[in-house]
This record gives C-alpha cells, sequence and structure tokens, in this order.
C-alpha cells in the first residue's frame, strides 16, 4: 500500500491537514488470541504549509496523543522501528493506577541520620494519631488530635518520608480521617493528603482509589473536604483527558455532591480498567490486584468478574453523568427506539429507505408489539419528524392528519398504502373521502400498527402485506449474500434457544445489584437456583443462561421495586423495551408501571403518567397540590394553586409530617419542583407570582429534608428573573434574600451562581435600584470567593466529560479488536446524546456572544429585542453603517435575516453587504450583497453557510432615496445549536480511521508476502464490516451516525486494501489481476459441487462482491460515445469506471486489464483461424458471465469488459486488424443470409445473430470500427443488390449503427427508400405519358370521325408484353461501385425493349432535377452500371442472374455459339468482370457450357446445354458469388497507406503548432483541408484508391486515435480536447510502408468505392 513513512513508521492522515505518527511504545500484554499486544502513544501532527510535518496541537498548545493497542503484526508493518529499539518480549510496563511501585528516594540535603529518627517520629504519630481517634469521643475531636495531624503534615511535606507514610498505614488513616463526621478532622486529613501528595503522585491515587470504593461517602463530608478531594483529583487528570473543547455547548452546572460521585464513580471505572487490562499481562494477576483498594483475599479473579465488575462500574458512571448532564429531563431521553431498518452503514442512503435482507433480518420468534408510536410535538424539526415517519410506517398502518392539505383535513384518518419517490411521497385511504389521496410525511401521526385482519386482507387487494417492506427495484432476491456480505445471519443461538444475550443478561443484572441488600440477595436466590438444585458462586452469574420467560418476570418485578432515578433508567433502557409490559398488549394482568416523572419531557408526558383519579377532596393536602401543579404544567400554574399551596406548608397550616413526605418524595420525583422553579422564568410583569413562589421555596429551606432538592436547578431562573427589566425592586430582594441563605446553607449553589454569572448581575442590580439592597453586597461577597471553586468544577465537568468520551472510544476500539458484543449497560443512552444533534436540527434564535454597532451603542438593544416597532438608528456618513455579530463558537449561520421597515423612507437600507472574519481586525471576506426592494420587511442575507465564521459584519452600504442615516428595526440569526455530536463524531472517525489504516496496511505487506493470503481477506474484512454493522445497529441512533462511522470505515480499511491489491508489483501484476486470472482458469474446472476448484472460485466472487457492493447500486449500461473524439477522452482516461479515487475505479481498471490479457491471448493465437468470430463471441460471453459472477450487473464493469476488449484490438497490428474487421463483417454477412431459410434452422441462426452482434460493440469509437464499416459497406451493397433489403438489415444496424461513424450503411438503406420513391414517381411518370398519348389518339380519331373518315385501326391493336424493369438509383456518396462496373451505352449491349425503358427512365431523371417535390438537390447526371438482377425463362426454369450475366444469356436467342474473344471485342467489359459472371453460368446447375482446347477459338466458346425433357420447373440463383474485385493490390495495404498519410498530416501539422496545441475540431478541418488541396496532398494515392482518393473527418478521427495510443499525440490535463505533438522522434517506426508484409496480409479480393451515381436496370 502506497503510504508516507517517516524513519520507517507510517504517518496515517486523519484529516485534510492532520496525521498520526507513531512515538512511542508504552505496554505490552497478552491479547485474547493469547499473542501480544502492545500500547503504542501516535501523536496527531500537522501538515506545514509547504508540505513539511510538524508537531500538531489541539489545545492550548498541548500535542493531541491517541492511545491504541496494536498487535504485533500490526506493529512491524506500521512502526517496526519502536520493536527495534526494545525487543517485544520486554516493553515498558505501565503500573495500573493505585500501583505503589518503588518510588526514587532523593535525600533533598538530608544526611540518613536524620531520615532515620523522622520516619521514627512519622511511626510514632501514625500510631498516635490512630488511638486518639479510636478514643477520642464527644461532639468536638481532641485538640491534641488535630495537633497530631498538624504535625503529620509537616512530615508530608518532606519527600523522601513519602515511603514511610505507606509502610506505616499512614494512608489508611487518612482514608479514615477523610471519612470523619467532624469537618475539622476532615479539613486537616485534606491538607495532610495535598501535603503528601506534592510528592508522591500514588498515594494520592491510592486514596482516591479507596475513597472510590465507598458508596455514598459524599453525603458526610462538608463543601472543604469535597474540594480538597476533587482538587487532588483535577491534578491527576491525564493530558488525554484534555484534548477535548466544549466550546459552544451549553454544559450544564452540576453541584459539588453529584460532581464529587461522578469523581468518584469514574476513579473506580479507570481503575477497574487498569486490571482488566493487566490482567491479560503476562503474570500481571497478582500486579493487577496487588495495590487495589477492595483486595479482601488473595484469590484471583476471573477475567469474566472483571469484565462484569468494569460493565457495572461503567453503567453506573453513565447512569450518574446522565443525571448530572441533564439528560434524564431534557428531550433526548427517551425510552429505547426499536432498531433502524436493516440497511448497510457503508452506502449512501437512498431517497427511498428500503429494509434490506428483510426475510433473512427479521427474528424468528413472534414479534412482540413495540411502544406507542412517538408524536410530532417530541420533535423539534419537521425534518426529524419525518424521518422517524418515513422509517417506522409500514402498509397498513392507521395514520391521522396532522393539518389541513388540499382535500384532506386536520384529524382525518385512514390507512398508509404506499409509498415513492414523487411529491407528495404518502398515500393514504382516507376514511373521509373514500378513496387514496397522497401527503408529505410530517404531515401524517401513525395511531397503531398492522392489525390481524388486516395483514390477511392486503394481499388479496394487491396493495402490499404488513411483513417486510417489498424490496426496491434494484434489490435481487437471489443476491442477498452479494448485495450485503457482511449482514449474512448468524447462528441466533441466544435467540434459538430462548434465552438472553450477554448483553441484555448484564443489563438486566446491573438493575438487579442497584436493589438494597434483601431484595437483591431475593433476585440473586431466584437466579442462582438452577434445575439440578444446585446454587451458583456469584462468579458464574455474568455467564448464567436466563430464559425470556424469566427476564420478562424479572423486568415485572424490577419496575415494581426500584425507585427514582433507577426506575427512570430502568423504563429507558433495552432490556425494559423488549421485555417489559407493553402499552396495547390487551393483558390486564401485567400492567405498565408508574413511570416516574423525572423521565421524559413535561409537555409531552408527564401529565399521562401522574393523574388525579378522583376529583380531589376541598381539602387537599401537599402532596396532592403537587399533583395538581404538575397536571398544570402544560399552560403553567396558576396563582390559585401557588397560593393553596403555599398556606398548606406555611407554619401555621402545615404539618411538619405531611411536608416531610412531600419532600421525600420531590426528591425521588423532582419534576413538580422544577417546574415551580421554572415559574420564576415567567415573562412580563408578575410580581405576584414570583413572591408566592419566592416565599415558598424560603419556607422550604426550614426543613432538614430539603438539602436533597436539586436548589442548583433554580439558579439560572433566579438569575433570569433578576435580570428581567420589568421586575421591580421588592422582588429583586426576596430573590436576593432567597439567594443569600441558600448560598449560606448549600455552598454549591453559591458556586454554580459564580458559574452562572451571578456577581455581573447583581452588580447591575445593585446599580439599577438606588435603594440599599439587603444582603445585596453580602451576596456578592460570597459569589466572589468562589470563584476558585467555580474554575475547578467547570475543569472537573469538562475534565469527567472528556474522560468518559475517551474511555467510551476506547471500549468501541477493545471491542472492535476482538469482535465482541459491547456489554456495557446505558453505552446505547450515552452514546445517544453524544450523537443528539446528528439528525435533529435544533433551532435558536440567538447565536451570538455580543453585537456591536457602528454608532449609537446604547440603542443596539432594539436590533434583538424581536420588536418591530424599535429600532436601531446609526449616524454618520455614507457607507460607514455596520452591526457586528460574534458568533458563538462552531455555530453554522442557517439564517440570517435583516428587519427593515419602508415607513423609514431615506433611512432605510437599500445595498447591504455582508462580510466574514476570522477575528474583528480581519474581517474582509465578502459573502454576500443584497440590494433591498423599497416594499421589503425581511430581507435574507446569508442561508445555509458551510463554514463557521467567528465574526459576521454587517454593512449598509447605501440608504433609499440617497439618505445618509439607516435604521434597522432587527436581525435575526439561525443556525443549528451546538451540540456533542460534531466534536463526537471527530474524534469517533479519527480514532476508526487510525484503526482501520494501521491494520489496512497490515493486511497488505502480508498479501504482497504472498499473493495467496488475498483469499483469506474477505472473511477478514466480513469480519471487520460485519461488527461495525453491528455496532452501528445497536448503538448508534440514527442513519447519520452510522454513515459517518461506515464512511470512515470504508475509507480507512477497503480503500487503502484496493490500492494496494490493485497496484502492480515487480512482476507488472496485480495480486487481485492474478486472482482474477486464476479465477478464469479455474471457472472451466468447477464442475463438481463442493470440488476445490468450485470453494476457490466461491471465495474470489465473496470478495470481489464485498468489494464493490457500496457503490451506486447497479443500472443500464452508459451508451457508448457517438463520436470518436468523446471516445477518446474516454479510453485515455478511463471515464465511467467508478468516481475518482474510489475503490471501484482501482477495481474496473483490474478488471479491464484482465480482460485486455484474455484477448489479446485470444487474438494472437486465432486471428487467422477460419471460426475467428464465434470463438471471438464465445470468449466475450464468457469474459461477460465471470464478469457477472463476480461484480454483478454493473454498469462500470460492463464498461471496463468493453474496454478491455478495445484495447486487445487497439493493440493489433493494422492488417491483422483489418482482416479481423472483414472477417466481423463477413460473419454477420453469412448469418443474415442463412436467416432467409426461414423455418427452426433460420429461428436458431437469428439468435446466433443476436448473440454476436454485441460483442462487435466494441468496435464502436475505435479506429477499427472506419475499417469494419468499408467491408461492410461492400457485404452490405451485395446482399442488397442480390436479395434486395428485409427487416432484419434495419434490426442489425439499429443495434451496431454506432460501429459505423460515417454511417454507410444506414445511408445505403436511405438511398434505396428514396429509389422506390423515386421509382413510384417514374411509374406515375409513365402513366401520365400513356395517358397523354392515348389522349392525343382519341383526339386524332374524334377528328377523323367529324370528317367522314374510318376508324383508326390501332385501336385494339393487340400488343405483345413488355418486360417490367425496374431501376435503382444509388448514391456514390454511400454505395461502392467499381469504374469496371460502369454501363456507358445501355443501347449498344441491351435490346431495345429493354434499353428504350432505360432512355425513358433517363429522361424522367433529368426533368425531375427542376421538381422541387422530389426533393433531389442540385442537378446530377446518372452513369449506368451493370449491377443488379434479371429473371430470364430457360425453357420452363426461371434463371436469376445479374445484369451482365442477362446480358450474356440474351446473345443465345440468336446465336448457338458464342466466342468469348467475340464478346470481349464488341465490348469493354474487363475480362475479370466478365469471368466473374461467367462462373455460376458454366457450373454444374448452369445453362452454358465453355468448350476450350484445340479447334476452339482463343479463350472457349460458350454453348447452351440441352433442356432436359421433363424440366421441373424450380428457380435456379446463378448471381456471382460475393468476392471483391483486386485491380491493382489489396484493398487492406490501400487503407493502410491512407492511413499512414493522414498519420504525417496530422504530425507535420501539430508540430508547427507547438506546445500550445491545436482544438480536435480544428485540426480535423486543418486535415482535411490539406489532404484536398494541400502542397502535400497524396495525388498518386487516387489511383491506388481505383480513381478518387476519399477521405472523411472518421478518417481523421480515426488515425488520432491511433496516435493517442501510440502515444505521439497527447492531450492537456486542463482541456483534453487540445491536442499536442509529444513524441520527439519520428513515425518511421510505427509507419509501416504499403509494401510490408505482415501477419495480417489478406488475400481476398474486393472492390474500391467510386464517385457515381449508377442506377440499376
Amino acid at each position: 500500500m502506497v503510504g508516507e513513512r517517516r524513519s520507517r513508521d507510517l504517518l496515517v492522515p486523519l484529516g485534510p491537514r492532520l496525521q498520526a505518527y507513531p512515538e512511542e511504545l508504552l505496554r505490552q500484554r497478552q491479547g485474547h488470541d493469547g499473542h501480544p499486544e502492545y500500547l503504542i502513544r501516535w501523536t496527531v501532527l500537522q501538515r506545514g504549509k509547504e508540505g513539511g510535518v510538524g508537531s500538531g496541537s489541539s489545545l492550548e498548545g498541548k500535542a493531541e496523543h491517541i492511545l491504541m493497542w496494536l498487535s504485533a503484526p500490526e506493529v512491524y508493518a506500521n512502526c517496526p522501528m519502536l520493536l527495534g529499539e526494545r525487543a517485544p518480549a520486554k516493553g515498558p510496563q505501565h503500573e495500573p493506577a493505585g500501583s505503589v511501585g518503588a518510588f526514587p528516594r532523593d535525600a533533598g540535603g538530608l544526611d540518613e541520620t536524620s531520615l532515620g529518627e523522622m520516619a521514627t517520629d512519622v511511626r510514632e504519630l501514625v500510631r498516635r494519631a490512630a488511638r486518639q481517634l479510636d478514643g477520642g469521643g464527644g461532639s468536638s475531636p481532641a485538640a491534641s488530635v488535630l495537633h497530631t495531624i498538624h504535625v503529620l503534615s509537616a512530615y508530608a511535606s518532606i519527600g523522601p518520608l513519602a515511603g514511610v507514610f505507606r509502610e506505616t498505614g499512614a494512608l489508611d488513616l487518612l482514608m479514615h480521617m477523610l471519612g470523619n463526621p467532624e469537618p475539622q478532622i476532615r479539613r486537616s486529613a485534606g491538607k495532610m493528603l495535598q501535603a503528601l501528595a506534592a510528592h508522591d503522585a500514588g498515594s494520592r491515587a491510592h486514596v482516591l482509589l479507596s475513597l472510590s470504593q465507598q458508596d455514598g461517602i459524599e453525603q458526610h463530608m462538608d463543601f472543604d473536604s469535597r474540594s480538597t478531594l476533587l482538587e487532588l483529583f483535577a491534578e491527576t487528570t491525564s493530558s488525554e483527558e484534555h484534548c477535548m473543547a466544549f466550546e459552544g455547548i451549553h454544559l450544564p452546572q452540576i453541584p459539588g455532591k453529584l460532581l464529587f460521585s461522578l469523581v468518584k464513580r469514574y476513579l473506580c471505572v479507570t481503575s477497574l480498567l487498569d486490571q482488566l487490562s493487566s490482567s491479560l499481562e503476562s503474570g500481571a494477576g497478582e500486579r493487577g490486584n496487588r495495590y487495589s483498594p477492595n483486595k479482601a483475599s488473595g484469590v484471583e479473579k476471573s477475567r469474566g468478574q472483571r469484565e462484569l465488575e468494569f460493565s457495572m462500574a461503567m453503567g453506573n458512571l453513565i447512569s450518574e453523568l446522565v443525571r448530572g448532564m441533564g439528560w434524564d429531563r431534557g428531550p433526548g431521553r427517551q425510552p429505547a427506539s426499536p432498531p433502524r431498518p436493516a440497511r448497510s452503514i457503508f452506502q449512501p442512503r437512498s431517497s427511498m429507505p428500503t429494509p434490506i435482507l428483510p426475510t433473512l433480518l427479521n427474528p424468528t420468534s413472534p414479534r412482540r408489539p413495540s411502544r406507542a408510536f412517538r408524536p410530532r410535538s417530541e420533535f423539534s424539526s419537521l425534518s426529524g419528524y419525518a424521518d422517524y415517519v418515513q422509517e417506522t410506517l409500514q402498509p397498513g398502518m392507521r395514520v391521522r392528519m396532522l393539518e389541513d392539505y388540499e382535500e384532506i383535513s386536520a384529524g382525518d384518518q385512514g390507512e398508509f398504502r404506499q409509498s415513492n419517490n414523487g411529491m407528495p411521497p404518502v398515500q393514504v385511504l382516507w376514511q373521509s373521502t373514500g378513496r387514496t389521496y397522497w401527503v408529505h410525511w410530517h404531515m401524517v401521526e401513525i395511531l397503531g400498527p398492522v392489525t390481524e385482519d388486516k395483514v390477511a386482507a392486503e394481499p388479496e387487494k394487491g396493495t402490499g402485506s404488513s411483513g417486510p417492506q417489498a424490496p426496491g427495484i434494484d434489490w435481487k432476491p437471489l443476491g442477498g449474500l452479494y448485495a450485503l456480505p457482511y449482514l449474512k445471519p448468524e447462528a441466533q443461538s441466544n435467540t434459538e434457544s430462548g434465552c438472553l444475550s450477554q448483553a441484555e443478561w448484564w443489563e438486566l443484572l446491573f438493575f438487579i445489584k442497584k436493589l438494597d441488600g434483601p431484595e437483591q440477595q431475593e433476585f440473586l436466590r431466584l437466579l442462582q437456583e438452577n434445575p439440578d438444585g444446585e446454587t451458583l458462586e456469584e462468579e458464574a452469574l455474568g455467564e448464567l443462561s436466563v430464559s425470556m420467560e424469566l427476564a420478562q418476570r424479572l423486568v415485572l418485578a424490577l419496575s415494581g421495586q426500584c425507585q427514582g432515578s433507577t426506575l427512570s433508567d430502568l423504563l429507558s433502557s433495552h432490556v425494559y423495551n423488549k421485555y417489559g409490559p407493553q402499552p396495547n398488549t390487551g393483558n390486564s394482568a401485567s400492567p405498565a408501571p408508574v413511570a416516574p416523572q423525572d423521565t421524559c419531557t413535561p409537555k409531552a408526558s408527564l401529565p399521562e403518567k401522574i393523574k388525579v383519579e378522583a376529583e380531589p377532596p376541598k381539602a387537599q393536602n401537599d402532596s396532592q397540590l403537587f399533583n395538581q401543579l404538575l397536571v398544570a404544567e402544560g399552560a403553567g400554574p396558576s396563582g390559585e394553586l401557588l397560593l393553596e399551596l403555599e398556606r398548606s406548608i406555611c407554619p401555621e397550616g402545615s404539618w411538619e409530617g405531611d411536608v416531610n413526605q412531600v419532600l421525600k418524595r420531590l426528591q425521588h420525583q423532582p419534576q413538580p419542583f422544577l417546574l415551580l422553579l421554572q415559574s420564576l422564568e415567567t415573562p412580563g410583569p408578575n410580581k405576584s407570582l414570583h413572591m408566592t413562589v419566592l416565599r415558598i421555596l424560603i419556607r422550604l429551606l426550614d426543613f432538614p429534608e430539603a438539602i436533597l432538592l436539586p436548589w442548583h436547578e433554580a439558579m439560572e431562573p433566579c438569575l433570569a428573573c433578576m435580570n428581567a427589566p420589568s421586575n421591580d425592586r421588592e422582588v429583586v430582594q426576596e430573590l436576593i434574600r432567597f439567594l443569600h441563605r441558600l448560598a449560606t446553607l448549600h455552598k454549591d449553589c453559591a458556586v454554580v451562581l459564580c458559574r452562572l454569572g451571578a456577581r455581573e448581575a447583581l452588580t447591575k442590580a445593585l446599580d439599577k435600584h438606588t435603594a440599599q439592597l439587603l444582603l445585596g453586597p453580602e451576596l456578592r461577597d460570597l459569589v466572589s470567593e468562589c470563584e476558585k471553586h467555580a474554575r475547578l468544577y467547570s475543569n472537573l465537568t469538562t475534565s469527567i466529560l472528556a474522560g468518559c468520551i475517551q474511555m467510551v472510544l476506547s471500549q468501541i476500539e477493545e471491542h472492535r479488536r476482538t469482535h465482541r458484543p459491547i456489554n456495557i449497560p446505558f453505552f446505547d443512552v450515552f452514546l445517544r446524546h453524544l450523537c443528539q444533534g446528528s439528525s435533529v436540527e435544533v433551532k435558536e434564535d440567538k447565536c451570538w456572544e455580543k453585537v456591536e454597532v457602528s454608532s449609537n451603542p446604547h440603542g443596539a438593544s432594539k436590533l434583538t429585542d424581536r420588536n418591530p416597532k424599535t429600532y436601531w438608528e446609526s449616524n454618520g456618513s455614507t457607507g460607514s453603517h455596520y452591526i457586528t455579530l460574534h458568533m458563538h463558537r462552531g455555530v453554522l449561520v442557517r439564517q440570517l435575516t435583516l428587519l427593515v421597515a419602508s415607513e423609514d423612507s431615506s433611512y432605510m437600507p437599500a445595498r447591504v453587504v455582508v462580510l466574514g472574519g476570522d477575528n474583528a481586525s480581519s474581517v474582509s471576506t465578502e459573502l454576500n450583497t443584497v440590494n433591498v426592494m423599497p416594499s421589503a420587511s425581511r430581507v435574507m442575507l446569508l442561508e445555509n453557510l458551510t463554514r463557521f465564521w467567528p465574526i459576521l459584519q454587517i454593512r449598509i452600504k447605501r440608504c433609499q432615496q440617497g439618505g445618509i442615516d439607516t435604521r434597522v428595526r432587527g436581525v435575526e440569526v439561525l443556525g443549528p445549536k451546538p451540540t456533542f455530536w460534531p466534536l463526537f463524531r471527530e474524534q469517533l472517525c479519527r480514532r476508526t480511521h487510525l484503526f482501520y489504516t494501521v491494520r489496512a496496511q497490515a493486511w497488505s505487506q502480508d498479501i504482497a508476502r504472498d499473493r495467496k493470503r488475498l483469499l483469506q481477506l474477505c472473511p477478514r474484512l466480513n469480519g471487520a464490516l460485519r461488527h461495525e454493522q453491528s455496532f452501528a445497529d445497536r448503538f448508534l441512533p440514527d442513519d447519520e451516525a452510522a454513515l459517518a462511522l461506515g464512511r470512515t470505515c470504508w475509507e480507512a480499511l477497503v480503500s487503502p486494501l484496493v490500492q494496494s491489491i490493485t497496484a502492480p508489483d515487480g512482476s507488472g501484476v496485480s495480486p487481485l489481476a492474478w486472482l482474477l486470472g486464476q479465477y478464469l482458469e479455474h471457472r472451466e474446472k468447477a464442475r463438481c459441487p463442493q470440488g476445490r476448484a468450485d470453494s476457490f472460485a466461491s471465495r474470489v466472487r465473496r470478495l470481489s462482491h464485498l468489494l464493490v457492493h457500496v457503490e451506486p447500486p447497479p443500472g443500464p449500461p452508459p451508451e457508448p460515445p457517438t463520436r470518436p473524439s468523446d471516445k477518446i477522452r474516454e479510453l485515455n482516461s478511463g471515464a465511467g469506471l467508478g468516481p475518482p479515487g474510489g475503490s471501484l475505479r482501482g477495481i474496473t481498471q483490474c478488471w479491464r486489464g484482465v480482460v485486455q490479457e484474455q484477448v489479446s491471448r485470444f487474438l494472437t493465437a486465432a486471428w487467422q483461424a477460419p471460426d475467428l468470430v464465434p470463438r471471438y463471441c464465445d470468449t466475450y460471453e464468457r469474459l461477460q458471465s465471470a464478469g457477472a459472477e463476480l461484480f454483478g450487473p454493473r454498469a462500470a464493469f460492463t464498461l471496463a469488459l468493453r474496454q478491455g476488449f478495445s484495447g486487445a484490438l487497439l493493440q493489433l497490428s493494422f492488417l491483422t486488424a483489418a482482416h479481423v474487421s472483414e472477417q466481423f463483417a463477413r460473419h454477420i454477412d453469412q448469418q443474415i443470409q442463412k436467416s432467409r431459410v426461414g423455418g427452426p434452422r433460420g429461428e436458431e441462426v437469428l439468435g446466433q445473430l443476436q448473440r454476436s452482434l454485441e460483442p462487435m460493440m466494441v468496435l464502436s469509437g475505435l479506429e477499427l470500427a472506419t475499417t469494419f464499416e468499408h467491408f461492410y459497406q461492400y457485404y452490405l451493397a451485395d446482399r442488397l443488390l442480390s436479395l434486395g433489403p428485409s427487416w432484419l438489415e434495419r434490426a442489425v444496424l439499429e443495434q451496431i449503427g454506432l460501429c459505423f461513424p460515417n454511417r454507410l450503411p444506414q445511408q445505403m438503406l436511405s438511398s434505396l427508400s428514396t429509389s422506390q420513391e423515386l421509382q413510384h414517381q417514374f411509374h406515375l411518370f409513365q402513366l401520365e405519358q400513356i395517358d397523354q398519348q392515348l389522349l392525343e389518339q382519341e383526339e386524332d380519331e374524334e377528328h377523323n370521325l367529324g370528317v367522314g373518315g374510318e376508324e383508326c385501326p390501332s385501336l385494339g391493336r393487340r400488343r405483345e408484353p413488355a418486360p417490367e424493369v425496374s431501376v435503382l438509383v444509388l448514391s456514390p456518396r454511400c454505395w461502392p461501385v467499381s469504374p469496371l462496373c460502369y454501363l456507358y451505352e445501355p443501347n449498344k449491349y441491351l435490346p431495345p425493349a429493354l434499353s428504350t425503358n432505360l432512355s425513358r427512365f433517363s429522361n424522367f431523371y433529368s426533368q425531375s432535377q427542376n421538381r422541387p417535390v422530389l426533393e433531389l438537390g442540385p442537378r446530377r447526371r446518372l452513369q449506368w452500371s451493370w449491377l443488379g438482377r434479371a429473371e430470364l425463362l430457360f425453357g420452363t426454369q426461371t434463371l436469376h442472374v445479374s445484369t451482365l450475366q442477362m446480358w450474356l444469356l440474351l446473345h443465345f436467342n440468336e446465336m448457338e455459339v458464342v466466342a468469348l474473344d467475340t464478346l470481349l471485342q464488341s465490348s469493354d467489359i474487363s475480362s475479370e468482370l466478365l469471368n466473374q459472371a461467367l462462373q455460376p453460368l458454366t457450373s454444374g446447375l448452369g445453362p452454358l457450357s465453355l468448350h476450350e482446347g484445340q479447334g476452339f477459338p482463343s479463350g472457349g466458346v460458350l454453348r447452351l446445354r440441352e433442356v432436359e425433357k421433363e424440366p421441373g420447373g424450380e428457380a435456379l440463383w446463378l448471381l456471382p458469388p460475393q468476392t471483391y474485385l483486386s485491380v491493382e493490390e489489396d484493398e487492406c495495404r490501400t487503407l493502410e497507406r491512407k492511413r499512414n498519410l493522414l498519420s504525417c498530416l496530422l504530425v507535420r501539422i501539430l508540430k508547427a503548432h507547438g506546445e500550445k496545441g491545436l482544438h480536435i475540431d480544428q485540426l480535423v478541418c486543418l486535415v482535411l483541408e490539406a489532404w484536398q488541396k494541400g502542397p502535400s496532398s497524396p495525388k498518386g494515392l487516387g489511383s491506388n484508391m481505383s480513381g478518387e482518393a476519399g477521405c472523411s473527418s472518421a478518417d481523421v478521427l480515426s488515425c488520432i486515435l491511433h496516435l493517442l495510443g501510440q502515444g505521439y499525440v497527447r492531450r492537456q490535463e486542463d482541456r483534453p480536447q487540445v491536442l499536442a505533438y509529444a513524441a520527439p522522434e519520428a513515425l518511421a517506426a510505427s509507419l509501416r510502408p504499403s509494401g510490408a508484409s505482415g501477419p495480417g496480409t489478406t488475400t481476398t479480393p474486393h472492390p474500391v468505392p467510386c464517385l457515381c451515381q449508377p442506377p440499376e436496370p
């Protein structure tokens, strides 16, 4: 494979200007297959401007690194230098996180004695602190304990004493103190840990990992202790987790407790992952568990148990992260969606989604009813909803109309019938009209699935069925394996046995482990009882086989046991969606559990989940009031409801037990509380509402149980209410009072306020209200003190999120390497939120950070207040007004609109220019210029930008009516809201590209060493593509994400492999060409089923179909070009063989070379064989069939097949090619004549003729086409003149007409039609002449009778019948007639009965030249010829003879003996022509006999044979045989001489024009002009060409093709229609003299064309 390398190591391209370089080998382990694997650090490099490579930086100048495990062959193929520096078996070992190895001891200026004394002191202090903690009691810690800790902290700051702290158990003491309920002890322990961690990172990691194993520890730690540990964790984050920038993406404000919980779970996951990786190393079992904090015994855990622990921990981390990010309440949190239709992720999506392999991929088990269909309100865009309906809707489903559309009204219901690619695409049978009507996808809502009666009725109606959707037109039922090889269904062992897969079981086990101790033990006891009565060990739970029936019972039981967030996770899980109770099953025994209120969007589903079944009593408790608050959330809570809620929780009217019960419920179902907080954001002056809500919130702070409510969610609504311009001082004062108390009680809320910019908001509020706001300065100071913690929380949030993304990517790579499924719970949930926005475009109105204007900055707010009555007015000179938008990072503008008003008159803008720039000082790129009409109100400035511009500037260049100042009513910007998808797509595609490029390089080198390894490429690719397809179907939520992954895999894996196997090796043959050649050789041997040859051919077919299956679907092959100039461009550029740079192009070119090699060998061996054409057609059919077997009916390979044949024919010498062309023309002639016999034999011959025409189409556009046309023209002329025209002639020309560049055969048939029309006109002319004569005779008779004369005796006289004569007028432009056949004096040779008719026709033709009705063009003269045929009676026999034979036979009406010398002397007929005519007449069936020898004149005499007594009366065909006449030399040599002369003219003209060249049309004109009258005109060619040197543009283009193929003429790259001279040497080497002999010499004589207008008598 061709790839750029540096120091023998591969540089992997990752983007337009990015490359990855293997920098360091970090670690070695033993893989799952027992072979060694190496952890390689790849550094992302950036290409320099001049092609160099420099260190790339991804974030704040830090180099980006990618860690990836590689196998030994991959390392040797991509980075052998890393293995060359160190032996593979002794790779660097990386200690797992939390391990305590040998730390360096630096004296630090202290001697050994001092260090020993200090070590003794540390041991004594640790023992003393432990005794004091065990014996200390009371409400406050003993002062001695704190003093001891302070002294230990001082010793911990000394680096050489770090080992002493580990040996004495000080780390365990620190963990015990960090969990102490006393805050001073926890704070002192944190300081001691900080001092120790400054010199000993291992101790810090050990303590943090130990804390991560303690559940609920964050609930017992105060703010300062948590902050201390969070700071320690922030110092441990690796640079790999900081390579992502989430700028522009809104990250939630995660409070300290939840953040600490995330940190704890993240540490636990990283520790388990490191242990899991260490368990694969040789001897790593003890080392992996040596320093593990959960080491309880010396028992080594198995690999399966470690994987289970890691999966459970990873599921907990994802679940916690989803809640921390707020995804459980956003629109992305939905139940697990049904799998996408089976569609290749490597194929571009077609306009009509058609499932692939529906019968193979559908499970055999009965289909469970799916969940309720999603309404349109759940989607933020119509396009996303339309895609969902398009993929979900099946024929027979019931739908409802959502809006009025033409004849269909909103609310009408109907039945979906079908869809197509038209507009509108959806056909529905509507109940309101009783007929079908077409609508759009987004206009319908799915009501229900297919019912059983509809399933049975659909096949009868013929409108579709409820089964899988019918495949598209391009889908072949028998080509399922070849259509998507990697989707070939595998053995569904779990499904067939009725058991859960391991991923489903582990997800179910995750929820079981989330239960409390007794409940969990009850579930585990039920699972551990197997049919044999034995109890399974806990280690075997991960491998337990659980039946589907048991899974359904477990899911139903878990839905009743789980609570809060765990229940929310269960209801949105994959296992619940598949095995849980369904709402439409109709099974009353299994009701669906009540969903919690924090799982879905409030407006969509919460009112349906919590309802009051009966009318509430008049006296309502707190719980009922909160239920009403939730039910009324659609329109917002009413004031009466809030007042009643306030009275119920006030000190005078509430019972503490009821309030505590409500608070406990709100902890698990916080949606009513969040709804109450959202009331603060109600727009407009709502003082009473805001005050009521604030009093309720302040009252809730009085209860200790309220500490667990999500108070951090109140910060943003409170700040929004404070910043509202309509709020008065009283509301702001109450807000400050509430926030100050909340920040005092929960310092995490103060941190959230600081991150939200509360300090600036408070400053503005204090400045606005002149009166003193109580607690305002104190709250601002409190917020200011938290700036350090705010930065810490922000950094940790991004670190955790980046670390989780990197961990997810590493798991994808790990399972990609082993081709094992991912069994991590909620893995699909996390990926669904990371991919959010890939198909659903979320719009936001404000996409900018700030707005700057040229003048009047105080009025700039009018641009964004959405009030069309207000405006921003700029003062200044003309053209100086501008509006600058500073955009959020990553926002691609979809629409930029300027709002204006015609009433502004001369202030209204007239010409607007939009500029873009990367910073404020470089706004110079003009994006658009718009002229504003005087009547406009909304002016679209930009639409659908494809690049992010940090700065957009709107400049008003001119105003209406020449105004100077301007007014703008508003600016609107719409764009997609920044999501995680672009960032995750970049990381996913980058690592995927690196992984598969490395693998492709290893496979390519393996194939280069041994071609036979190419047969193993198919199972390798199948495994890789099948894994990616399964991963996308299981985890990626939409087609855009799946196609992005599939496209990256294909470009990184298949495309380089195709490039490698199609590149020629040292022998000049590529591995794929060798394999295809072997396939063609073994193809005939594959006779016995399952034989070795058959097995080999099967593997080759599967590989070829796999490599080409992702290209566009097969279609009709493109028509070959009609002009040779088009063929020039096609043959030299490979047009039509696939997209440039695509994998299909290389494979088609390889197949073209194989075909060309096969055909060249055949032509070399069989070009002189008498059965050349049948064998050539068999070769074409054999290669065509082989191509269809290998690649399917794809147009690109059909074209490659033809180009391969064309290339082989172009390699022939001119004489050999001319012989082959003549054989083609002769074969068609023989087949057409044989087909005239009729009957079964004629039908068989017609079939053979039809099959032989397609292989000859390869001549189209080649220089051979002119030669083929030349020979075909003569054979066609002989057939038409001897047998007459037929439908078969036109049918053959319709199929191979493109092989005739001059269209001479078509013109010949057209000339016959014109001749028939002329003959009809001549017949009418004769009738007119006869009628004129008869009229004159009648007038003469009447005159004679009037005078008294007698009747004219001519009337009634019987005339002898005259012979019937038909004349064919043939155009010399297309009909080949030799001057030897000219008949100059018809009256001299023909009897008067015939010559008179010819004279009449000549007179008619002369007169017809002046008659425009015949449209014969300019006046022409007639030249009679001997061509034609006649019918003579010889006794009772009918003789079919030529015109010349008729003239010979008519001599015997007067003579019995005719001497040949007399005939030659009395006529000007050549002896060759006469002998050709006599040959059939003197044969065995002929009427003449030739007598030669002594006693006879020279040349012999002719006599009539005696007529048989009883003649048969049959017709005899005595026409001359179809042989060409040779006058001076062979016609092939004459054509070769003509081509040589044209080639010399072409080279001479191109040399004269030098490097600039000539356009091909101009070149043809110059050559034709030089041929006719140039100084080097071939004057002597006329005699060689039998009278005249004819040359056409097709002849010139044919020579151009020849010179292009020989390399003497080249095309310009940028202008392929311009040709220039290329070779400095002369053409003598390639232009063979006409007299030279060669293998292509033919001895068959044939005629040459001449300019004449010959008729046929």
